[in-house]
């Protein structure tokens, strides 16, 4: 029988993740999660690092103490919090008091290395509590979890060989750094913290399903669930204006530097949202290039949809394997259509000349030719690619589509939603 929260009666759920407050696209989920399942009948428990951002919440006395790395501390200090990146005693006791308090039915984690650290899997273990954990990124593979090193895709990782890690000096170019996320990835792997705790994951694309797998997780273990977006919350009614739009941060990753090189040689105008570490380089290459390219920095909320919105497309060049970008969904509730580059999950995205176009990653004269490609058609062919493109994600990226194969996941480890409440719910 399902656990339930003697006050309500409802099951409660335990929702995992080191931030408590939106930050980034793991943030989104984990919060737009809470918010489905509180509506859906469910006591939702969150379990988070204390930040001065985080909103009121009535459990904050669990959330374990903060750990920032760009903050400045004492030698001790750095210390302690290197102990707790690689096993968080407190984020264990802190746990073990929240289950005897709330008797979750279940757990559903989403990031906690570095901050919770996966030492709450076996707590969770003990106690009983079927866990999942969705996948946001590769850490369960790569140590510096991106497969990324000298914003070229590395797999040197792969069969065992995580010294590379040091070797690499991968975590922001530090020894120092390096070296406690080796430690924390060999001791992780030696106690099965991630293997032998975890009931399922929770993979947002099918490319990382492949590739965990190629890495050693046992597919079975594995159920695809791709990430949503409501889209009653986005506007359709935009006029088109004459650029294409880049949203996200300005990291080599990206592949701003080859959007901007390929918007120059298609000779179309950019809007570029966003701030990070290679905005001057890439404002000095826009200028040295004498491309059409706007610098909008960092945009949220309605500035960020009237954007997108507006644009002949939203551009994704990445260079790396992004999982399952919230972006172009986000893109296409607005309805526009996507060009984006074929790696990671991106290509799972994209009905090729339907909702959007492809090039290769890092290949200038691709991605120029796909803006030209795009910009060559009318804005009603574009507009008609947007409608297509958002009644697609209104069937198979929709909340209630991620409502439904959440659930059921669920309920294959043995928790139901009670009578009642499912009744309820399936009346509203």
């Amino acid at each position: 029988m399902t656990n339930v929260t003697p006050a309500t009666g409802k099951p409660a759920l335990l929702k995992i993740n080191n931030y408590f407050y939106r930050r980034g696209g793991a943030e989104a989920v984990f919060l737009d999660h809470i918010a489905m399942f509180e509506k859906a009948g469910w006591d939702v428990v969150p379990f988070a690092m204390q930040h001065e951002l985080n909103p009121p919440s009535p459990w904050s006395d669990y959330f374990v103490s903060e750990i920032e790395y760009g903050h400045d501390t004492g030698t001790l200090n750095k210390i302690k919090q290197a102990a707790k990146i690689i096993y968080s005693f407190e984020a264990q006791r802190n746990i073990k008091r929240l289950i005897e308090r709330v008797n979750p039915a279940i757990a559903h984690a989403h990031n906690v290395y570095h901050h919770l650290s996966p030492a709450i899997f076996s707590t969770l273990k003990s106690a009983g509590v079927p866990t999942v954990m969705t996948v946001h990124d590769l850490k369960l593979a790569c140590p510096s979890y991106k497969m990324l090193r000298d914003a070229k895709v590395c797999e040197d990782c792969k069969g065992g060989r995580i010294h590379n890690v040091l070797v690499h000096r991968c975590i922001k170019g530090s020894t120092v750094l390096s070296t406690v996320v080796l430690a924390e990835t060999a001791l992780h792997r030696s106690l099965g913290l991630y293997r032998n705790n975890l009931d399922r994951l929770v993979v947002p694309s099918r490319f990382y399903i492949d590739k965990l797998n190629e890495w050693g997780w046992p597919r079975e273990k594995m159920v695809y669930i791709p990430n949503f977006v409501d889209i009653e919350a986005f506007e359709t009614s935009w006029t088109e204006g004459d650029y294409f739009a880049f949203a996200g941060r300005l990291a080599p990753e990206k592949g701003i530097d080859t959007l901007i090189r390929a918007a120059a040689q298609a000779r179309q105008r950019l809007v570029i949202a966003g701030t990070g570490p290679e905005e001057a380089a890439l404002k000095a290459l826009a200028e040295t290039l004498g491309a059409d390219v706007v610098f909008a920095g960092y945009l949220s909320g309605e500035a960020l949809h009237r954007l997108i919105g507006q644009a002949k497309a939203l551009v994704l060049p990445s260079e790396w394997y992004e999982n399952a970008p919230i972006s172009v969904l986000e893109a296409y509730a607005l309805e526009t259509p996507v060009i984006g580059a074929k790696i990671g999950g991106i290509p799972e995205m994209i009905l090729e000349g339907e909702t959007g176009l492809m090039g290769m990653p890092g290949n200038v004269q691709d991605l120029a030719s796909a803006l030209s490609a795009m910009n060559a058609r009318s804005p009603q062919e574009r507009r008609e690619m947007g409608r297509m493109a958002r009644q697609w994600i209104a069937a198979e990226f929709s909340a209630s589509a991620y409502l439904g194969r959440t659930t059921e996941l669920y309920a294959t480890l043995g928790v139901h939603l009670p009578e009642p409440q499912r009744l309820a719910t399936h009346s509203n």
